[in-house]
């Protein structure tokens, strides 16, 4: 699944991601850690592996969005 960078604090490596249709979805380190990834700027496009549905939908990967 595809989404934007909102946030992102390099202490926590925590942040969120907004999907295409808007909803803001929050990330802990160990989804960003996952990843690989050293830092994220907002605006950026992600990719992202999920876990859960609606309310209970969670985070469990992070990564740069390449073409």
């Amino acid at each position: 699944m595809q989404a934007t960078s909102y946030t992102f604090d390099p202490e926590t490596r925590s942040g969120q991601v907004l999907l295409d249709d808007g909803t803001p979805v929050p990330f802990d380190g160990p989804a960003f850690d996952a990843g690989g990834l050293r830092l994220l700027r907002p605006g950026q496009r992600v990719r992202i592996e999920t876990e859960g549905e609606g309310e209970a939908l969670r985070i469990t990967l992070i990564t740069l969005q390449t073409f």
